[in-house]
């Protein structure tokens, strides 16, 4: 080569060259097909899609054609559009059945890529379509290309038969299912809460699954079965919950369940199991469910059979059926229909005194009924057999199981009056009772038991008697009346009338003359025998003389008497007892006092006045009249006197050694009510009582206060005193004194013992307001109320109370009454400054002077000498009659005639 040119050696031409030739070659590519993806083996699982294209890789695509995909038996499988393909033989040469119905081909070809590439898909691998699979081209129309690629399928771990929920039956072999289907073959293993499970035991691994021996409830859990196939590295696991199941067991029904006809009917039927068991009632005759059957009900959930009215058609045998997913039970019991008892004759009977009486009963009922008597309105009843408490009764009893009934008998011998009456039959059985009344009704002959005892029948001065006869006898007997051995009906006398009121027969005699007072002869007759009675009627007359009368107690203004009435007779008793009573210098008995007091009261005259001699005289009376006069007697009222001594109002208790003083107990703890009665006031008037008590002890008969304990009060208005803030279970001296103007009583005593505390009632140390306190504060609040309104109305409109009162004061003397005259004579003492609109500032003068108060008969005011006379009632120019009648609490005093009680004149 030229100078200042490259030159190049034979070595570096020579590699020059290799390189050209190379490239050149390289240029030069060979025609040829891929498969797509480039493995050539695809393996994939049974049940997936593949697609596999096969594309020509040549210097010029045009020229390629005929491309195509076949099996490994050279059949061209064809597009989709064609006719459907399906292999024929299996990997292994081995022919497949005919496929029919597909709706899509298993296996074909599609053309991608605008004609480049041709697709061979396959819609689900199956393990038939295993094999190899050929791609080939016509290229350049001498050439024939070609490829292959190996697709082998395997099936992934599959649960043939592995439920997730499992239940056991408790004490029985149970396999916990999982059986695994791979290709290639899985290995199974299982776990429990992680743990592996080994085959030892109670547990075997088996190819189906876990065989579980003898299942416990503790075999409850959940369990994992896994599955592996190690070629593949696939790995499956199934979570498998066991729920041991324990099958029913009804608990053994009763041999006979008893029902009652009419009536509801409920029975409850246990069992146990798990799950909860349902239940069914089956009638055995008919094989029925009873739920269907009217009038049953089954709760299938508790098993409770309900029966709203049993019938006798019921009347079978039943089967409780408990049913779960684990097995059935079932028990077996009888229904017992009871037939409530029912007496269905119960006759009255009439039988004669002295003989027998037969009272039947017959019932009837399902079981036959037991029947026993008793008399009516008692709780004792006669049992079968002879009565202990009366040998004269006597109980049978037949029964008839064929038709269910039952005949019992009360037999009574020698049958008596006091037999007669009600009796009830009763009938039970385990159903019901019933009940069922009858009467025996005894017949006997006449009597007048009731009449004997009766006293005469008295009358006076030709008033009308009526005797009144009416006998006992069953049946009822015949009345007729006799006078001296004749029929009165016979004899039409007009003094005599006989009126008939039923069984009743009245004898009306008017006694004009003194023949009719004697006896009558009442005869009573009927088919059993007859009886008589005696009436006598005797003429009345009025008492005699009281034998007797002193005086009891004396006070200054009051007499107690003990009197002795007269003896009277039988049927005219002392209704009332008189007194006429007068100062003793009067001569005049017409001017006497008159009192009245019942026979069963206190015989006390009050009224009295002091150091006064009275003369007395008493007298009975009855029905007739008033008996005469007699028991005179004089005595002298004492001078006035300082009252007796209060009597307390309480009951004492029984304790010895307490000779003195009367002990009571209080039922409280903390307080005590004393009470007592009014004392005679001996001619002054009772002003206030003094009560005093004090805590102490008694001691060998001696009593001992407590220093300063003691408490004192005077009480103006009532006779009761309650005594506060005591001390629990303690002793207390209580003195008890009346006064009025002349001094104090002599004192009462009593002692006191208050209760031990246990149950102490807390009392409030401050007084409280009684009720009457309030009242009396709410009627002050409403008077001033009024007053004010009544002011207010006087100054505006000159209206109300005041102003008219004004007004009156306005008027001429001559318009005023004599009682206004004494009313203005106090009128200063009341001024009304409201009435003319300004206060009166002078006082008016004193007016005549007032008259003397009226004084009421011993009730005067205290005067301090005891010389000076009493004021006296003033002169009303007769005598003032009165009555006394005790009421059995109190004296009752009325002004008034003297009638006696009771009297009929």
């Amino acid at each position: 080569m030229a100078s200042g040119g490259v030159k190049l050696n034979s070595a570096s031409i020579t590699i020059l060259c290799w390189i050209t030739i190379l490239g050149f070659a390289q240029c030069q590519k060979i025609p040829s097909l891929q498969i797509m993806p480039a493995a050539s083996v695809q393996r994939k699982p049974v049940g997936n899609s593949l697609l596999l294209t096969c594309r020509p890789d040549v210097p010029d695509s045009t020229l390629i054609s005929d491309l195509r995909w076949s099996d490994s038996r050279n059949m061209t499988i064809p597009p989709k559009a064609t006719k459907y393909y399906y292999p024929q033989f299996d990997s292994k040469g081995r022919k497949l059945p005919a496929k029919a119905g597909q709706s899509s081909p298993p296996i074909y070809t599609e053309s991608i890529a605008g004609g480049q590439a041709l697709a061979l898909l396959f819609n689900s691998l199956q393990e038939s379509m295993a094999g190899v699979y050929y791609c080939a081209a016509s290229y350049s129309v001498t050439e024939q290309l070609a490829a292959s690629v190996l697709v082998e399928t395997y099936v992934a771990i599959t649960w043939k038969d592995a439920p997730e929920d499992q239940r056991p039956i408790l004490g029985e072999d149970y396999i916990v299912r999982c059986e695994v289907y791979a290709n290639p073959p899985a290995t199974v293993d299982w776990l429990r809460d992680g743990d592996p499970i080994k085959s030892s035991g109670r547990y075997v691994i088996e190819n189906r699954g876990l065989l579980i021996r003898n299942v416990s409830e503790s075999d409850d859990g959940l369990y994992t079965c896994r599955a592996a196939v190690i070629s593949t590295g696939e790995l499956a696991k199934r979570v498998i919950r066991v729920e041991v199941q324990i099958k029913p067991e009804v608990q053994q029904l009763p041999t006979v369940l008893n029902a009652v006809e009419g009536q509801s009917f409920s029975y409850l039927c246990n069992a146990t199991g798990k799950p909860v068991p349902e239940f069914q009632w089956i009638k055995k005759s008919t094989q029925q469910n009873v739920a269907d059957i009217d009038r049953f009900s089954v709760n299938a959930l508790t098993g409770q059979l309900d029966i709203s009215r049993v019938e006798q058609d019921d009347h079978d045998t039943y089967t409780c059926v408990a049913k779960n997913a684990a097995g059935i039970s079932e028990s077996t019991t009888k229904l017992n229909v009871l037939i409530r008892p029912k007496i269905i004759e119960f006759m009255n009977i009439t039988v004669p005194e002295g003989q027998e009486a037969v009272l039947a009963c017959r019932a009837f009922g399902r079981p036959p009924p037991e029947i026993t008597f008793r008399r009516y309105g008692t709780t004792e009843e006669y049992r079968v057999g002879l009565q202990v408490s009366d040998d004269r009764i006597v109980l049978d009893m037949q029964e008839n199981a064929e038709r269910s009934e039952t005949i019992g008998n009360l037999r009574i011998s020698q049958l008596d009056k006091t037999d007669d009456g009600l009796y009830d039959c009763i009938a039970r059985n385990p159903g019901d009772v019933a009940y069922k009344v009858g009467h025996i009704t005894v017949e006997y002959k006449p009597n007048f038991d009731h009449l004997k005892a009766l006293p005469p029948v008295y009358t006076w001065e030709q008033r009308p008697a009526n005797l009144s006869c009416f006998a006992q006898a069953i049946p009822n007997a015949t009345i007729e009346w006799r006078w001296n051995d004749r029929r009165v009906a016979d004899l039409y006398d007009i003094n005599m009338k006989i009126e008939e009121q039923g069984f009743r027969s009245d004898l009306i005699i008017t006694p004009r003359e003194h023949r009719y007072y004697t006896s009558y002869k009442c005869v009573a007759t009927n088919r059993l025998g007859r009886d008589e009675h005696v009436m006598e009627l005797r003429e009345a007359r009025i008492p005699e003389a009281v034998a007797q009368a002193k005086p009891r107690s004396v006070s200054a203004t009051s007499m107690t008497f003990d009197i002795i009435p007269p003896a009277f007779e039988k049927g005219l008793p002392i209704t009332a007892m008189s007194v006429q009573y007068k100062e003793e210098f009067n001569p005049d008995w017409n001017t006497a006092m008159n009192r009245t007091w019942s026979p069963d009261s206190p015989y006390i005259v009050e009224g009295l006045r002091p150091q006064t001699s009275y003369s007395f005289r008493f007298a009975a009376r009855n029905v007739v009249g008033l008996g005469p006069w007699s028991a005179y007697v004089v005595h002298s009222t004492p001078k006035r006197s300082e009252p007796e001594t209060p009597k307390t109002l309480h009951t004492p208790i029984q304790e010895e050694d307490e000779e003195d003083d009367a002990i009571v107990a209080s039922p409280y703890a903390d307080h005590f009510e004393l009470r007592w009665n009014v004392p005679v006031d001996n001619g002054e008037p009772i002003n206030f009582y003094r009560v005093k008590f004090c805590p102490g002890s008694k001691v060998n008969g001696v009593w001992t206060e407590l220093e300063g304990a003691c408490l004192e009060e005077d009480i103006t208005t009532t006779t009761h005193y309650e005594m506060r803030d005591l001390q629990a279970d303690t002793y207390y001296r209580i003195e008890l004194l009346a006064h009025n103007a002349i001094g104090f009583s002599r004192p009462a005593h009593l002692l006191l013992k208050t209760a031990r505390g246990i149950d102490v009632v807390l009392r409030v140390d401050d007084r409280a307001l009684s009720s009457a306190a309030v009242i009396g504060i709410v009627v002050g609040c409403v008077l001033l109320l009024l007053l004010v309104i009544d002011i207010l109305c006087c100054l505006i409109g000159n209206l109300g109370l005041l102003a008219m009162m004004c007004r009156r004061t306005k008027r001429s003397p001559s318009d005023l009454g004599d009682e206004e005259k004494l009313g203005s004579l106090y009128g200063w003492r009341f001024p009304l400054p409201y009435c003319s609109g300004s206060l009166i500032k002078e006082r008016p003068p004193s007016p005549s002077p007032l008259p003397p108060p009226i004084v009421k008969l011993g009730a005067t005011t205290p005067i301090d000498d005891e010389k000076q006379p009493l004021n006296t009632l003033p002169d009303v120019g007769g005598k003032m009659n009165s009555s006394v009648e005790f009421d059995g609490r109190g004296v009752q005093i009325r002004s008034g005639e003297i009638i006696g009680k009771n009297s009929a004149v």
